[in-house]
């Protein structure tokens, strides 16, 4: 597994498979690797000639200054997980050279990102499409994973490659769960084990067929607060944090 830590090597690499006429899949990932990290990198694998993972802890799309700084970095675990996988390459940029010149130039959108998520995390969607556009770019990848847990990213992510004809094919992958149901994330890391043994409780209510209204009653009874519950593209979508750690969650209808 080769392991690029800056953009040049990256671009030998890369240089290196378009000159054998091999192809790669790419997935685009913050680090503190699960299981549902290495689902997308193994059907990348599947899919591609050649797979590979980016790890880069992107400063703009976190509107909490403490949220970035709590952020998990296990970077030597990662990088042994994805190379027990079979990653071919591994990109870990710096922040300097992901954003060259600050933060003068931004990608934003005006409807979707203004409403879940985008509408209790201001800028955090800008942030997103900004990075994602430039790994896609810096990538060459024919294909780019994304998990639906983060649903909204999904969508938005692949309108922004239609709208700019970029040639890359998104491809959708089911989230992965915890054995109790739980939606793996990295902020998971970050619960304790009281909110831990609580978090299931947010997808199996999403499932419940309950009433929204009956649902957030139960969520804030059992100590969530509850960020939105809302139906929208014919699924159920929720936020809600257990004590800092926010958990995002969403169900087909």
């Amino acid at each position: 597994m080769i392991v690029c830590r800056d953009l040049k090597s990256w671009t030998k690499v890369r240089e290196d498979w378009g000159g054998q006429g091999l192809s790669w899949g790419f997935v685009p990932t913050m680090g503190a690797l699960h299981a549902g990290h290495l689902a997308l990198a193994s059907r990348a694998k599947e899919e591609n000639g050649r797979v590979l993972v980016s790890i880069f802890v992107n400063p703009t799309q976190f509107n909490d200054p403490e949220d970035l700084r709590r952020y998990p970095r296990p970077l030597e675990k990662d990088l042994a997980l994805l190379e027990e996988l079979g990653a071919d390459a591994v990109l870990v940029p710096d922040g300097s050279e992901m954003y060259p010149q600050g933060r003068r130039f931004k990608l934003s959108e005006s409807e979707l990102s203004a409403v879940l998520c985008g509408a209790s995390r201001p800028g955090h969607f800008e942030g997103v499409l900004t990075v994602v556009l430039k790994l896609l770019m810096l990538s060459g990848a024919r294909r780019a994973y994304f998990g639906e847990k983060d649903y909204q990213q999904l969508t938005l992510i692949s309108d922004m490659v239609k709208e700019f004809f970029l040639p890359v094919e998104i491809v959708a992958c089911p989230t992965v769960r915890e054995p109790d149901g739980l939606a793996m994330s990295s902020r998971n890391l970050l619960l304790s084990p009281e909110h831990r043994a609580k978090a299931p409780r947010l997808n199996a209510l999403l499932r419940s067929g309950l009433p929204l209204p009956e649902i957030r009653r139960t969520l804030e009874a059992e100590g969530f607060r509850v960020d939105y519950l809302e139906e929208r593209f014919g699924r159920r979508f929720a936020a809600a944090y257990l004590g800092t750690v926010r958990l995002i969650d969403n169900e087909v209808l």
